[in-house]
C-alpha cells in the first residue's frame, strides 16, 4: 500500500495539473482493471486524460514490477490480484475522504505528500521570489 500511495504522490508531484480527480480516476480505473482479472478476464480500462493516463500508467508499471521481482526470486508469498484490488479500493476510498470534493483540489495529494516527509522526490520545489 505504501509503494502504490508514493508512487501516486511521486507522479502528482512531477505534474503540477494533476488533481484529486485525476488521482482518483485513476485509482478507479486501476481497481477495475484488477476486479475484472479477479474473475478471469483481462480487460484494461485506461483513462483518456494524459495526466490520469500517467498515473495509471505509473501504477501498473509498479505493480508488474513488483510481481517479476517476486516471481523471480521464487518465493511462495505472491502477490494476489484480489489482495492488489482490495489494496487500490482502500486507497480510493482514502483519497474520497480526504479530498474535499472540488475539481482543482489536491487536498488528497498533498496528504499523501505528508507521510512520505523524507522522501526527495516529493520535496516542495524552492520559491522563485527572492526575498531582500
Amino acid at each position: 500500500m505504501a509503494a502504490l500511495a508514493f508512487t501516486t504522490a511521486k507522479v502528482c508531484t512531477t505534474q503540477p495539473s494533476a488533481t484529486d480527480p485525476d488521482a482518483l480516476a485513476a485509482l478507479r480505473a486501476l481497481a477495475e482493471t484488477y476486479k475484472t482479472l479477479i474473475s478471469g478476464i483481462y480487460y484494461e480500462k485506461i483513462p483518456d486524460i494524459p495526466v490520469q493516463r500517467e498515473i495509471y500508467a505509473a501504477l501498473t508499471a509498479l505493480l508488474d514490477d513488483l510481481k517479476q521481482k517476486q516471481a523471480a526470486a521464487g518465493t511462495s508469498d505472491t502477490l494476489k490480484n484480489q489482495d492488489i484490488f482490495h489494496v487500490v479500493i482502500f486507497l480510493f476510498r482514502m483519497g474520497l475522504l480526504r479530498g474535499n470534493g472540488r475539481p482543482r483540489s489536491r487536498r488528497f495529494i498533498e496528504f499523501l505528500r505528508g507521510q512520505f516527509p523524507q522522501a526527495e522526490e516529493l520535496k516542495r520545489e524552492e520559491p522563485r521570489i527572492i526575498v531582500p
